[in-house]
């Protein structure tokens, strides 16, 4: 094997630093979302299904906040709407599939078919962003998914299986992945070229639009048959909380890595879950989870490494895409000239 990969710049001050901080954003974000799968499966536990309710409040609170601070800039957006809508739809949606897996399947389904994120994400952005990916990248890729693997056996030791439709459910799953890796993707694209607030402002606010028009359509039946408690209504402000804090660290990841990276460091959501179930319901831990997180870690050290000597991406530096980008810009501004001149 060539170790050259892991040459002196791996060993200097600032390379160290950089990929440590890249290393505890990813684990930040890991964390929230374990946190937020643990709420959704608790509601769906209480018999609530009325996923895109359940999502509505992390859209809401991101469009107040970061839409607040973009209207106290008074700048114009530098991105057309409609590209947040798209971005905003599929999040949206993606987010309404995952949900509602979790009242079909079991957890463990739900984790492992979540992996299909990453294997679109290099898929997309290896056609849209030309990205290109060296064979240590996809050998640590390959390790963290490894490592999730222990865990899945693990839990498939204590009742992991079930579900009320199991292939209905994993469908889902399988679906949700997929808008998942578009709007991720999309999304590094934002931010790689432009402001992080603005991404994730516009993504809150077209997100609950897109929410405010499904939720009549989809669950209002389901939604005025909840018997409200102060445990769902906890379970709520704790998965908004969290949500909220996953859309404000996510922009940083994508902007200093990328989607796949950001794939690969939310594998551990799954080890982050098993602090909440040793802190709530007192389970007894399985050493494969402690193996799995090690493993999981070995990978995204080695992806993280080799990144910075894998090939630039040529979409989002060279020639080609800043003229593709540039459309975007030039739309917003052919907008604006036609209406003063109206």
């Amino acid at each position: 094997m060539n170790w050259s990969v892991f040459n002196s710049s791996w060993w200097s001050n600032h390379e160290t630093k950089n990929t440590l901080y890249l290393l505890f954003l990813g684990q930040v974000v890991s964390c929230t979302l374990a946190l937020m799968s643990f709420t959704s499966s608790f509601i769906a536990s209480l018999g609530v299904d009325v996923p895109l309710t359940l999502s509505i409040f992390v859209y809401l609170s991101l469009g107040l906040v970061y839409g607040s601070i973009l209207l106290y800039r008074r700048q114009g957006l530098q991105v057309s709407w409609y590209w947040y809508l798209l971005l905003g739809l599929a999040d949206a949606q993606g987010t309404y599939l995952i949900n509602k897996a979790y009242q079909l399947t079991s957890n463990t389904n739900v984790q492992l078919l979540d992996c299909g994120t990453i294997a679109w994400a290099i898929v997309l952005t290896w056609i849209f962003l030309g990205t290109r990916y060296s064979l240590w990248q996809l050998f640590g890729a390959a390790i963290c998914v490894a490592g999730l693997v222990c865990v899945l056996f693990s839990d498939s030791g204590v009742g992991g299986g079930g579900g009320s439709k199991p292939l209905l459910g994993d469908t889902l799953v399988i679906v949700g992945t997929l808008f998942f890796a578009i709007s991720n993707v999309g999304e590094e694209f934002c931010v790689k070229k432009k402001d992080c607030v603005e991404v994730v402002g516009m993504m809150g606010v077209y997100g609950f639009l897109v929410l405010i028009c499904a939720i009549p359509l989809v669950e209002l039946e389901n939604l005025e048959s909840v018997s409200w408690s102060p445990d769902i209504v906890l379970a709520f402000v704790v998965y908004t909380l969290s949500g909220f804090i996953l859309y404000a660290v996510a922009p940083y990841v994508l902007k200093l890595s990328g989607s796949t990276m950001f794939n690969l460091s939310i594998l551990t959501a799954d080890m982050w879950a098993v602090l909440f179930r040793i802190f709530f319901y007192h389970q007894q831990v399985d050493w494969l989870y402690y193996l799995s997180f090690a493993i999981v870690v070995i990978g995204l050290i080695i992806y993280s490494v080799t990144e910075r000597d894998s090939h630039p991406l040529p979409s989002l530096e060279n020639g080609n895409a800043d003229l593709q980008y540039q459309v975007l810009v030039d739309e917003n501004v052919a907008t604006g000239n036609e209406a003063l001149a109206a």
